[in-house]
C-alpha cells in the first residue's frame, strides 16, 4: 500500500473518530434533561387552584399540577427572598448560609450555586426577572445565572414590572444554538408589591371574589387589596403557561423538568417575613411529561435546601458537597400518593435580620431570631429575643412588613376599638414559644404553648429541633448569634433619628 493511501486511510479515520466523539457528545447532551423552575415573588401556596384557592385563575400551574405531582408540605428554610432564595442555589441550610442568612446581605464567595455548577458541566443556564436577591455577590453572573432581561412589554397596569418573561426565555432558546441542555430561571417580580390601587376592577374582579383570612378584619379595603394581588398572581400564571408552550412548539417539552414555587407567603401583614404558616408554607409543584406519574400528591417534608441536590442528580450529577439539602428525586418518580420517605416527617425554619428598621441605643441593626420546627400535626417556634418588635420598631413604622392598604389599616386601629387584635396579630410582641396545632389551627390563630396539656410537646419539639440545629452548625443554637446582627445590611439606609426610610425601594 502506497503512503499516500496509507495517509488517506489514517486521515479518514481521524475524521470519522472526531465525528464520532461530537455524535457521542450531542447524544450525550441531549439525553441530559432541561430544567425550567418557575419561581413567584411573594405568592402563597394557599393562592393557587391546585392548593385549593377559588378565585384566583392559575389555569397553567393547575394543569401541570394535574398531570405532575403536587407537595403538600413544602417549605422556605427563611421567609424573606434573599435568604429564601440562598437557599435554594446552595442547597444550604439559611442558618449555614454566613451573611446570606440576612435580607440585603453581601452574598459569601466561599459558596456554590447548582445554576455556576450546571454551567461548569455543560449546561446553558439563565435566567429572567428575579433571580436571587436583594443583595450583592461576587461572582461575574446573578447565584441564578446569566441574565435575559431585554425584552420588555407594555403591563396591564402600573405595579407589574415591564420585563417580558416569556419572550426573554424564547430568546435564551433561540440562542442555545449548539443544543447543549439547559437550566433556566424564570423568576417573575410579580405579585410582589407595589399594586396599582384597585386594578382588579380593570381586571373585571368583584369585591365579593376575595378571601379574607381570620387573622384580617373583613372590610373593603382588605378586599380591595387581596385582589390587586390576585391580578398580580395571574401575571406569573400567564407567562408560565407562555414558558411551556415555548417548550412545546420546540419539541422541547418531553425532555423537560418544568418546577414551579415561590419564595414566600403574600406581601401582607403577618405572612411575608413571618413564621407562620403562610409565610413559609410554599407551592412547588413538577411536571415531566412521561417521566413523573399525573395526578399525585406527595405529602412527604421537603425545603427548599433540598432543591439544588435534586436539580443536580436529575442533571446526572453528584451533589456538591456542600450542599446540606436532600435530593427527593425519589418523590418525583415514585408512583404512589402520599408519605414516600417516612424520614421526611418535619422541617426547620428560621429567621435572623430581614429589613432593618430594629435598634439599640447605639444604632445597631438588630434581628429578630427564631428558630421553628414544623411536623404534620405541629408549629412549634421558639423567638429567641422575644423583649425585640418582630416586625421592626413601630417608630421605625414596623419595616419588616411592605407598606400596603392593609398594613395601614391595621396600624391605624384604635386601641379601644374591637379590632384591635388584628393589629396586635400582626405586629405586637411576641411570647418566647408559640405553638400552634396546624391539623385544627391552620392560620395559627391559637398559642398553646403555656397550657399545661401541652407542655410536654414544646419542650420534646424543642429539644429535638435545637439537636439538629446544633448538628448543622447553627451559630445561634450554639450562643453565637449575635454574629448575624454584626453583618451588613446592603439595601437602602434608613435614618435612625427621624425614623424614615431613605430612597427605599418600591420593588426588590
Amino acid at each position: 500500500m502506497s503512503f499516500n493511501m496509507i495517509a488517506k486511510k489514517s486521515f479518514l479515520l481521524m475524521v470519522g473518530l472526531v465525528l464520532g466523539i461530537n455524535t457521542n457528545l450531542q447524544a450525550q447532551h441531549q439525553k441530559r434533561p432541561n430544567i425550567l423552575f418557575c419561581i413567584a415573588d411573594d405568592a402563597s401556596a394557599k393562592s393557587f387552584g391546585a392548593y385549593g384557592d377559588k378565585f384566583i385563575k392559575t389555569p397553567a400551574i393547575d394543569k401541570l399540577a394535574k398531570e405532575g405531582v403536587t407537595f403538600e408540605n413544602a417549605f422556605n428554610c427563611n421567609p424573606k427572598c434573599a435568604p429564601a432564595r440562598a437557599c435554594i442555589v446552595t442547597g444550604k441550610y439559611s442558618w449555614q448560609l454566613e451573611e446570606a442568612t440576612n435580607h440585603f446581605p453581601k452574598f459569601p464567595a466561599k459558596f456554590k450555586f447548582y445554576p455556576h455548577l450546571l454551567m461548569e458541566k455543560g449546561y446553558k443556564v439563565g435566567y429572567t426577572g428575579k433571580g436571587w436577591g436583594p443583595g450583592r455577590y461576587t461572582t461575574k453572573h446573578n447565584p441564578a445565572g446569566p441574565v435575559y432581561n431585554k425584552h420588555k412589554l407594555e403591563p396591564p397596569h402600573k405595579g407589574i414590572s415591564n420585563i417580558d418573561y416569556a419572550s426573554n426565555f424564547e430568546a435564551f432558546l433561540d440562542e442555545n444554538n449548539k443544543k447543549e441542555p439547559f437550566c433556566f430561571w424564570l423568576g417573575t417580580k410579580e405579585p410582589h408589591r407595589f399594586y396599582e390601587l384597585d386594578s382588579w376592577k380593570k381586571a373585571g374582579k368583584r369585591l365579593t371574589d376575595a378571601e379574607v383570612p381570620p387573622f384580617y378584619p373583613d372590610n373593603v379595603t382588605v378586599r380591595g387589596d387581596i385582589l390587586d394581588y390576585a391580578v398580580e398572581v395571574e401575571w406569573f400564571d400567564a407567562h408560565v403557561g407562555k414558558a411551556i408552550h415555548s417548550l412545546e412548539k420546540r419539541g422541547l417539552l418531553k425532555n423537560t423538568l418544568v418546577v414551579i414555587s415561590s419564595d414566600h407567603g403574600m406581601p401582607f401583614p403577618r405572612v411575608k417575613g413571618q413564621l407562620y404558616e403562610e409565610g413559609f408554607h410554599v407551592p412547588l409543584i413538577a411536571y415531566w411529561k412521561g417521566k413523573i406519574m399525573k395526578g399525585r400528591r406527595v405529602a412527604d417534608f421537603v425545603s427548599f435546601p433540598d432543591i439544588a441536590p435534586t436539580f443536580m442528580e436529575i442533571a446526572g450529577f453528584e451533589p456538591d458537597e456542600q450542599m446540606t439539602g436532600k435530593s427527593f428525586v425519589d418523590a418525583l418518580f415514585s408512583k404512589k400518593s402520599g408519605q414516600i420517605d417516612s424520614s421526611r416527617d418535619h422541617t426547620l425554619l428560621g429567621k435572623e435580620r430581614h429589613d432593618i428598621g430594629r435598634s439599640n441605643e447605639d444604632g445597631t441593626n438588630l434581628s429578630y431570631p427564631v428558630r421553628a420546627i414544623r411536623t404534620q400535626q405541629y408549629l412549634y417556634a421558639h423567638n429567641i429575643q422575644p423583649e425585640r418588635w418582630p416586625v421592626g420598631n413601630p417608630e421605625y413604622d414596623f419595616r419588616n412588613c411592605d407598606g400596603s392598604p392593609t398594613k395601614s389599616f391595621l396600624i391605624n386601629i384604635d386601641p379601644y376599638d374591637k379590632d384591635y387584635r388584628f393589629y396586635e396579630m400582626s405586629f405586637a410582641k411576641r411570647p418566647e414559644e408559640e405553638l400552634y396545632n396546624i391539623q385544627k389551627d391552620p392560620h395559627c390563630m391559637v398559642n398553646l404553648a403555656n397550657h399545661p396539656t401541652y407542655r410536654k410537646v414544646c419542650k420534646e419539639l424543642r429539644a429535638q429541633m435545637e439537636k439538629e440545629l446544633i448538628a448543622q452548625g447553627d451559630p445561634r443554637t450554639l450562643g453565637k448569634g449575635e454574629i448575624f446582627d454584626s453583618y451588613k445590611y446592603y439595601g437602602k439606609q434608613f435614618d435612625y433619628v427621624n425614623g424614615k426610610s431613605l430612597d427605599f425601594p418600591k420593588k426588590d
